[in-house]
């Protein structure tokens, strides 16, 4: 939906910032590192999350594409991480610290987190740890998983059964809609 912004920034918070594009503000949540660089009046780029839920709609912003998909990827596969958790994971840890984390098995890591307890770190490092070594060797972007699990999610399935169900849908068809089709079939069988 949107996946880019360009634009001054006009306020800021200790959770977001406010940035005008063409005299719309958009309301971004960031990490704290986004927050400290972005300064009223300059001008910021971002990548963008937009997440839908049924009682709220938010923007997530990160500088790197690189950082859009770990968080994608992180709301997208691992069960129990909404996109406010994933965020205060990115708060914490670099990509490329988290990766090293998943990689190694340091749950100690993650659990520096707050509201990540040994156990989710467990669960997040056993899902990632296959997916970050895929999307490393050219695998299948998150952003398109993400979108099509946020669309299922968002009219009532849950999180695991609608990731089964587009697991299942063939990886050839890449457009979001047709994935989201395909799953719907598939979960009402």
């Amino acid at each position: 939906m949107i996946s880019y912004l360009k634009g001054t920034v006009i306020h800021k918070d200790n959770k977001s910032i406010i940035v005008d594009t063409h005299d719309v503000g958009y309301r971004v949540y960031a990490t704290g590192h986004i927050l400290d660089a972005a300064h009223i009046g300059k001008e910021i780029k971002l990548w963008t999350h937009f997440s839908v839920r049924e009682d709220s709609q938010a923007l997530y912003g990160f500088v790197s594409k690189e950082d859009l998909d770990l968080f994608e990827l992180l709301v997208s596969v691992v069960s129990g991480v909404g996109p406010k958790s994933a965020l205060n994971i990115l708060n914490v840890s670099s990509a490329q610290a988290l990766r090293r984390a998943v990689s190694t098995g340091d749950t100690a890591h993650l659990t520096r987190v707050s509201g990540i307890g040994k156990k989710l770190a467990d669960k997040i490092i056993l899902e990632l740890k296959g997916k970050l070594d895929a999307e490393e060797s050219g695998g299948v972007l998150p952003s398109d998983e993400a979108d099509a699990l946020e669309a299922l999610k968002s009219i009532g399935f849950n999180h695991s059964a609608a990731r089964e169900a587009l697991e299942k849908v063939d990886k050839k068809i890449t457009d979001t809609s047709e994935r989201v089709k395909k799953a719907l079939k598939i979960l009402g069988k």
